[in-house]
């Protein structure tokens, strides 16, 4: 097939983990045989530093970066939306792809050109916020960009299902686990930061209230959880993007024990994101407050990459357990005391953890069956 494949990776560049999260659908695809293409649109507003030359921008240096680390230079464009300028292929180029086109993969519906992407048979909504993709449309009233697409797709496995009262805006989304492509992610024989730890935002977009429930950010989630370090031997070493007036946050976030690490450096590119996952002894997997009250089942990208990797992971329940095995490699959490017993486990027999870690990638979110299927459900053209 022909697969264009819309999402953000320089729009806001040098973040690592959302590069992978996007990577891992593009090198899938490659793997099972397809013809994939990326097309990213960024706004003028987006361009770093401000007033750059699109094509002199740090968000044209890090797509050039990209592409280049992937193979996929001479697949894929950067295109400046008003002025349908791009890096990398050209828009005639791009609009010659898009009439051969099979499929179109479009995180959050990223692509809106028209021109691109009518003609493509099958279009596909890929929802990555599961719970707040749909509340924003349902509960704010935003434009999410549904029109035009005839698949939609959630990670959040219990979109639609008893127990889960996310609207679904009177949408079929088919649902699926995120893929991981394992010959990029293999098990890793080193540690270097002996501790539990993760990559994220404090905050990252904006809260919702719906029908008397908060649907919150990752501050939210981890407040009530602020004396754990205090209850446990284990070290706690999180690399998250806090703004310095949180200071609140930030003094009983030291005062309690967590040691907080600059993702900027850590993490900013794909390779040194591999690394520091790769370099930890396990993940704590602290979820959007949003995902956990929802209970939507979504399951974070960055965990994929802890398990892949043979690093336990400890993840806030989001519903999740439903669907993936938990007990060895991974442990759910709702509460402080099962944030301690997984601990616990995970002391007693490391080892087995760790292979039980990988066998859970494997087996749920290699990206050869994630993807086969996925294209088994989407079908042909409606």
């Amino acid at each position: 097939m022909n697969i264009i494949v819309s999402g953000m990776i320089a729009g806001v560049p040098r973040q690592g983990g959302a590069t992978w999260a996007v990577l891992q659908y593009l090198l899938g695809f490659q793997r099972l045989g397809h013809d994939v293409y990326f097309v990213e649109p960024v706004a003028e507003g987006s361009l770093q530093p401000a007033r750059a030359p699109f094509d002199q921008s740090t968000n044209a240096a890090y797509f050039r970066d990209v592409m280049a680390e992937f193979g996929l230079t001479g697949k894929a464009a950067l295109l400046l939306t008003a002025a349908r300028q791009t890096v990398g292929l050209s828009y005639r180029q791009l609009c010659d792809t898009a009439r051969r086109a099979d499929l179109l993969i479009n995180i959050a519906g990223m692509l809106a050109d028209g021109e691109l992407t009518s003609a493509i048979p099958v279009r596909v909504y890929l929802d990555l916020a599961p719970a707040f993709t749909q509340l924003w449309h349902a509960a704010q009233t935003i434009d999410m960009h549904f029109a035009n697409h005839n698949r939609f797709v959630t990670i959040g496995r219990a979109i639609g299902q008893p127990g889960c009262n996310v609207p679904t805006c009177s949408l079929t989304w088919i649902t699926t686990n995120q893929p991981i492509v394992l010959e990029h992610w293999p098990a890793a024989d080193r540690i270097t930061y002996d501790a539990l730890t993760t990559v994220g935002n404090w905050r990252a977009y904006g809260s919702i209230e719906y029908q008397g429930t908060f649907y919150g950010q990752k501050a939210h989630a981890l407040r009530p959880l602020i004396t754990l370090p205090t209850q446990t031997r284990e070290k706690f070493a999180l690399a998250l993007a806090i703004h310095g007036d949180e200071k609140k946050d930030l003094a009983a976030l030291k005062d309690n024990g967590w040691q907080l690490l600059d993702p900027a450096e850590l993490a900013p590119t794909p390779d040194s994101y591999r690394r520091f996952i790769q370099e930890s002894r396990a993940e704590f997997g602290i979820a959007k407050s949003g995902y956990v009250a929802s209970r939507c089942g979504w399951f974070s990208d960055r965990s994929i990459c802890y398990l892949a990797s043979g690093r336990p992971v400890i993840a806030q329940e989001t519903g999740f357990s439903r669907y993936l095995p938990t007990g060895e490699g991974l442990f759910r959490f709702e509460a402080i005391a099962d944030v301690l017993e997984a601990i616990a486990a995970m002391r007693k027999d490391y080892a087995l953890h760790a292979r039980a870690a990988r066998v859970i990638a494997e087996e749920h979110f290699d990206s050869d069956k994630v993807l086969a299927r996925l294209l088994e459900q989407l079908g042909g053209p409606r």
